[in-house]
């Protein structure tokens, strides 16, 4: 397939939730992008709102899709053998995920011990929250770590919840994600049932050659910061009903000037009023990354599960822990 035709679709929300789908196009004679579709998907007269998915797909066949809910299961999950417990679980994913958390735990331990005053220090200054300070000098997981992050990793990997992505997660944005959004991540703490049974029917529908890939909306607005297209003080009002208006709009903008994306005032003013119509437009960002190869790296470990999970890279950064 030669398109470059990528979308983006957010899932989250209750069943009687509508959602959108949203298309950019690639132009490759002038290297632009257009936003070309934004589908609200829901039950209208003589049409269910699960069959017009499938019309806009067939219609823009785009070989791309990024959808913020899981699509890969747990070990728990594919494992068909009598549970022996977390505690006594052999299997390899398991193992590798409790031996990588056990080993930075050590180390962190090492390093308190050595110089206990600096050790409490270091991480002191690591826990004061003040908008000047450059949040991305270090990953979470690069020592010290901080309160949160350790807590976290003493509640430990659940293989009925986590996936060996969550950890890789935790391990570059854990810290992020909880100063911004006030929230971690964990691949089935917070989505429902309804919403992956209904993925699942939708799953079943598409074509073997649409590639599916997960993202997450708040990692790929972290990036964005990273990258200063968005501005601090927005992160904190982006996703509020009235007060994001103004954020997504200067953000909408600045996406179209920073990536060439031609957005038409129609469809510029459903993503500024609907933050799930703007929830797939990042998604639908995220999928032009994947075409440009500008996408974080994910270890062997993390990918162990055929997660699939994409995050953009908007800023040249060291991939050292990746």
């Amino acid at each position: 397939m030669d398109s470059k035709n990528v979308a983006g679709m957010s899932l989250k929300g209750g069943r009687k939730d509508n959602f959108y789908f949203c298309l950019l196009e690639h132009y490759p004679e002038k290297d632009r992008w257009f936003l070309r579709s934004l589908l609200h998907v829901k039950d209208e007269e003589g049409l269910d709102g699960n069959d017009a998915i499938q019309n806009w797909l067939q219609e823009f066949s785009p070989n791309h899709l990024i959808v913020d809910c899981p699509i890969s299961d747990t070990a728990c999950k594919r494992c068909l053998q009598i549970c022996p417990g977390i505690n006594r679980c052999v299997d390899p994913e398991v193992t590798k995920i409790k031996k990588l958390i056990a080993d930075l735990m050590e180390q962190d331990s090492k390093l308190q011990k050595t110089n206990p005053k600096q050790y409490e220090y270091d991480r002191n200054s690591d826990d004061l929250f003040d908008f000047s300070k450059d949040f991305f000098e270090k990953d979470t997981s690069e020592h010290i770590l901080s309160r949160a992050f350790k807590r976290k990793l003493k509640k430990g990997y659940l293989p009925y919840w986590n996936r060996p992505v969550d950890v890789w997660i935790w391990f570059n944005y854990y810290d992020l994600l909880l100063k911004f959004f006030n929230l971690s991540f964990d691949s089935f703490g917070n989505i429902s049932l309804m919403l992956l049974s209904r993925f699942a029917y939708l799953r079943r529908h598409f074509s073997v050659e649409l590639n599916l890939y997960e993202g997450n909306i708040y990692l790929i607005i972290i990036e964005l910061l990273r990258a200063k297209i968005i501005q601090k003080k927005d992160v904190l009002v982006f996703m509020d009903i009235e007060r994001g208006v103004d954020a997504r709009l200067d953000l909408a903008k600045a996406i179209s000037e920073k990536f060439n994306i031609f957005i038409y005032d129609q469809e510029l003013e459903i993503l500024v009023k609907n933050g799930r119509a703007f929830e797939s437009f990042l998604l639908a960002l995220a999928g032009k990354n994947i075409h440009q190869n500008k996408i974080r790296p994910l270890p062997s470990w993390a990918q162990m599960d055929s997660s699939r999970f994409v995050v953009p890279i908007f800023k040249l950064l060291s991939m050292a822990n990746c």
